[in-house]
């Protein structure tokens, strides 16, 4: 499939759905078993980055742009995200960061922070997957 109008939609739509689950399983098992807190983070940006361009799928019906900035993903799908859920979008890209360039990391994350967290992006993952 050389051309982007080759692509099936539905199918990259349900990759990065999949894609999406799979990182917040992985994301809460890390976070829950207080194991590798850090990645656990990471995870959960991943999930909602994940979540995220399959939205971009869906309204653009294009590859998402290789970017990691979950606020500016958010803007490029369309989706009428509300403060809490920006917050909560702003917060987590730090995990990115800090995810990929752990030379940059400041002081560790504590499991009761990075338990609240994951409570909080669950909010946000759960309200993304709603908007299918």
């Amino acid at each position: 499939m050389n051309e982007e109008s080759d692509v099936d939609i539905e199918k990259q739509i349900a990759h990065w759905r999949k894609g999406a689950d799979e990182a917040w399983e992985a994301a809460v098992d890390m976070i829950n078993k207080d194991r590798r807190i850090q990645f656990g983070l990471f995870f959960v940006h991943l999930a909602l980055e994940k979540i995220v361009k399959a939205h971009i799928w869906r309204i653009k019906q294009k590859m998402p742009p290789h970017i990691h900035n979950l606020t500016r993903l958010a803007e490029i799908a369309e989706l009428p995200v509300d403060i809490e859920n920006k917050k909560v979008l702003a917060e987590v890209n730090e995990f990115n960061i800090e995810g990929r360039y752990s030379d940059l990391l400041g002081l560790p994350i504590s499991l009761k922070d990075a338990r609240g967290y994951l409570r909080r992006a669950k909010g946000t993952f759960e309200w993304l997957k709603k908007q299918f």
